[in-house]
């Protein structure tokens, strides 16, 4: 199945007898920035329903309006007859764009600390991203490249080194979170106030160390948001991303059916968690993530948003559980 952009130009969430030209439509798309990716959508330019999972669902319920920038906001009708039970978050590069700028400089500060002559640059960090951990990372890396010198070489006393330098590292980098050095991205806050409005249970599932992710929600959200998120990180469970075992734990932990679950992730071990979970996954693309493959999201966007640069909301989260399909 492809995954195609929609825009304004040619979609159209009500039935419509009249169509634009396809030059007209490839002139607006063109136009239209930042864009909303619906996977497993059929590539027509005269769509009149939009399909999620393979499925065509009923236009009804979502409304479609264009930003300022010319953007696309998607979100349901007032008063969504279906809101979700849980609303769960990655940490890294879905709260806040902490790769980059965050995690591999905290890591290449205790490396340099350590005197161990490694150095993790922004293109080899992001190959590293796709192993789910920062113990599991090094450990992996070391025993690709070689381990340093200074490193034990009995495996048990290994653990407890890379233990040390993941506790240094986190330390290094809840400084960089206290300081507000990094700022949350565009609509976290808006759609965690809109869960915990509406009575939604909100949580935060990462394998990042919980002391940080906590750092983060705290620092960034604030304390009182804190007190109403539950916090699942770090080595609470034996199995990481992308593996299903912490959203697992969140949902049993905070006594919510899977399916009544929608996770807002930014990547391809998130995602293929989320999905074995048997969860609804919004994914909003980060500046590591950009060019993966997100063939089983159920939407994806470049960010949350803020108004009036806004790309969906908690109703259009619902909307995506509504299951109002059509033949």
């Amino acid at each position: 199945m492809a995954t195609v952009k929609i825009s304004l130009s040619f979609v159209s969430l009500t039935p419509s007898s009249s169509s634009s030209s396809s030059s007209s439509s490839s002139s607006t798309q063109s136009k239209l920035s930042p864009s909303f990716i619906i996977p497993n959508a059929a590539p027509s330019a005269k769509l009149a329903k939009l399909r999620f999972n393979g499925k065509s669902l009923r236009a009804k319920p979502m409304v479609r309006r264009a930003s300022r920038s010319g953007g696309i906001t998607c979100s349901a009708s007032s008063s969504p007859a279906t809101i979700p039970s849980a609303l769960l978050f990655d940490c890294d590069g879905v709260l806040v764009d902490t790769e980059k700028d965050g995690h591999r400089i905290s890591f290449n500060d205790t490396f340099k600390e350590r005197e161990l002559g490694v150095t993790w640059d922004v293109e080899l960090y992001g190959e590293l991203l796709k192993i789910g951990g920062g113990k599991e990372r090094m450990t992996a890396y070391f025993n690709k490249v070689g381990w340093p010198d200074k490193a034990p070489k009995d495996e048990a006393e290994r653990k407890e080194f890379i233990a040390g330098l993941h506790k240094q590292k986190t330390e290094l980098f809840m400084v960089l979170i206290e300081k507000t050095l990094l700022p949350l991205r565009p609509g976290v806050a808006k759609l965690v106030d809109q869960a915990l409005t509406n009575g939604v249970k909100v949580a935060v599932c990462s394998t990042s160390n919980e002391k940080a992710v906590s750092a983060i929600v705290s620092c960034l959200l604030g304390p009182e948001r804190a007190e109403k998120i539950k916090i699942f990180a770090g080595d609470v469970v034996p199995k990481k991303k992308p593996d299903p075992a912490i959203y697992n734990l969140a949902a049993e932990t905070l006594g919510v059916d899977p399916s009544k679950c929608v996770v807002v992730e930014d990547s391809g071990i998130g995602l293929a968690a989320a999905k074995a979970a048997g969860m609804t996954c919004i994914v909003t693309k980060s500046g590591y993530t950009a060019d993966e493959d997100f063939e089983n999201a159920d939407a994806i966007f470049d960010c949350i948003g803020d108004p009036p640069e806004e790309r969906f909301d908690l109703a259009f989260c619902g909307s995506l559980l509504q299951k109002q399909f059509v033949s």
